[in-house]
């Protein structure tokens, strides 16, 4: 008896997952001063493009400017959060974000600085236990620590740009990995990040609202 990977007639192909080493090398190919628009980037990743639409998000939190990144991520990451607690299956944007995006440039040289941690997850990361990506559960919690670190991220905390954004790309990995076991780890580190600079020290409520009438 043969197995054949092609679907029989009237089936739909099999799901497949998104290798991030493959999404960025795909985007890295062409002119390095042209701009590739959101609502382009969403168009192919199916449930992959809320984790391609927070990665950019999170890519200026990596930008050495204080304050100014954090109000940049920010507000994309809870745009992110929002929608996956709401139960969206596809990335909304407003048209005046989707015609926006990135450089060419800037997604090939990410590519390039996470060229090593890509090679090492490729070896741990996998389709795995995907109902914690999929179901409404689940992805509603996602969505609630994504807005949670978003508005983290936003106020001007001293030095955790970075940790916020290395902390968010494990969502990204899980996201467009098909992970649920890695959107484990992100769970767990997301809530010991909002207890630490959140909870425990009994200001996130104050900041938040603070946060809240400067952008109101």
């Amino acid at each position: 008896m043969t197995s054949s990977s092609t679907p029989e007639p009237g089936q739909p192909p099999p799901a497949r997952g998104t290798s991030t080493r493959a999404v960025l090398d795909e985007l890295a190919v062409g002119d390095p001063a042209e701009r590739l628009p959101l609502s382009e980037l969403m168009t192919d990743l199916r449930q992959s493009a809320f984790g391609m639409l927070l990665f950019v998000a999170v890519l200026p939190s990596f930008i050495p400017v204080p304050g100014a990144a954090g109000m940049i991520s920010g507000p994309l990451v809870i745009l992110v959060g929002l929608q996956l607690l709401l139960g969206l299956r596809r990335p909304w944007l407003p048209r005046f974000i989707g015609r926006h995006g990135p450089q060419r440039q800037t997604m090939q040289r990410y590519g390039q600085r996470l060229s090593r941690m890509l090679g090492w997850l490729e070896r741990l990361v996998r389709p795995r236990l995907e109902f914690l990506l999929d179901h409404r559960l689940a992805s509603a919690f996602t969505g609630l620590q994504l807005i949670l670190l978003g508005l983290l991220l936003a106020l001007p905390i001293p030095f955790t740009n970075y940790i916020f954004g290395g902390l968010l790309l494990l969502y990204v990995f899980a996201l467009l990995e098909r992970d649920g076991a890695l959107m484990l780890v992100a769970w767990l580190a997301g809530l010991i990040a909002i207890g630490v600079f959140g909870f425990a020290t009994g200001n996130l409520l104050q900041m938040l609202v603070a946060q809240f009438q400067t952008w109101f």
